[in-house]
């Protein structure tokens, strides 16, 4: 890149860098998202940085800034701030490495260790009282309700060739608002909302900080099963029905006070939702965003999406999915 097509983007980040001794660093791209963040790792002869880059106003960068801080204050494992331009969008954080969970599942490492140890970690952000920082945005309704409606909304004209009616749309939202108060009978506490193995590293450290944290910026205040659910009932692989049940029940036996009928109706109303979620979520990413890649795990998901409607606080659900998009139209939208 010449100096007359360096874009102002560009420039802000050197300055950036500069800023905190990085200027000289070697840079290579480390990754992408579905969102508009970037990531370059940062070489200084024998150390090593991350920046992200989460350019304004697409990005926000303080609650990661925020939840960074606070993860670290409750002995887990965020990457520590090395430097920061909340105002630019630019994070200088450490390195954790590349031994996420799903490259370290790909070597053959021992999966129920590893399942164990975010079990674990998701059980004491549970158990801990200050595991909501103060003024975390809640849960609600109408969050969860906006989540729901990425499917009406995305995947079914996708599948269809035409927007759902009015009244049918507004009949799935008002199945949902009487499914949620079954999700909040598990306990509050601080929900990651991206937890799964994309997002989590295998660290060199003792306990529970031996499992890296990472993309938890949207974390807000909501029912604890959540996080859970999303560890495993992944989209992004198959795992096995027994393994489930063994993390089902040490998260239970570790947290305590929660009865196993309401942690599985807890369970199958935010996994219901999820799933619907993320089906929207990743039609739209093909269809408005050119990223048609998360489309190869819509069947993965109606599959987890059918299973979960088998519990009987979801019949309600299950007759309208099968009425507006029954099994024949759970198909792989075209990008």
């Amino acid at each position: 890149m010449t100096a007359d097509t360096i874009t102002p983007r560009e420039s802000l980040i050197r300055a950036f860098l500069a800023r905190h001794g990085w200027g000289e660093a070697e840079r290579g791209t480390l990754a992408g998202d579905a969102s508009f963040r970037h990531y370059d790792r940062l070489r200084r002869g024998s150390e090593t940085a991350v920046l992200m880059d989460a350019p304004p106003p697409q990005e926000d960068v303080r609650p990661f800034v925020a939840l960074a801080r606070h993860i670290e204050s409750l002995g887990l494992s965020a990457p520590r701030l090395l430097g920061v331009d909340e105002v630019n969008g630019l994070l200088l954080l450490e390195d954790l490495g590349d031994r996420t969970y799903t490259r370290c599942l790909a070597a053959g490492e021992d999966e129920t260790a590893l399942y164990a140890l975010a079990t674990d970690v998701l059980a004491e952000i549970t158990a801990r009282p200050d595991a909501i920082p103060p003024g975390l945005p809640r849960y609600d309704d109408e969050r969860l309700l906006t989540e729901a409606a990425l499917l009406t909304d995305w995947y079914y004209p996708a599948v269809t060739g035409s927007p759902l009616p009015a009244p049918q749309r507004e009949e799935y939202l008002a199945i949902w608002r009487r499914l949620f108060p079954l999700a909040r009978l598990a306990p509050e506490t601080l929900v990651l909302r991206d937890f799964h193995v994309d997002n989590l590293m295998r660290l060199n450290r003792p306990g529970l900080a031996g499992c890296g944290l990472l993309d938890f910026q949207d974390a807000v205040a909501g029912p604890a099963t959540y996080d859970l659910m999303s560890l495993l009932e992944d989209a992004r692989r198959d795992i096995d029905p027994l393994l489930i049940e063994r993390m089902k029940q040490r998260w239970l036996a570790r947290v305590g006070g929660l009865d196993r009928v309401s942690f599985e109706a807890s369970w199958a109303v935010m996994a219901a939702q999820r799933h619907a979620k993320v089906i929207g979520i990743f039609t739209r990413l093909a269809r408005r965003d050119g990223k048609p890649l998360y489309l190869g795990h819509i069947p993965r998901l109606w599959r987890l999406m059918t299973a979960t409607l088998a519990h009987p606080a979801l019949s309600e659900l299950a007759a309208w999915l099968e009425r507006t998009i029954p099994a024949d139209r759970r198909t792989v939208p075209t990008p």
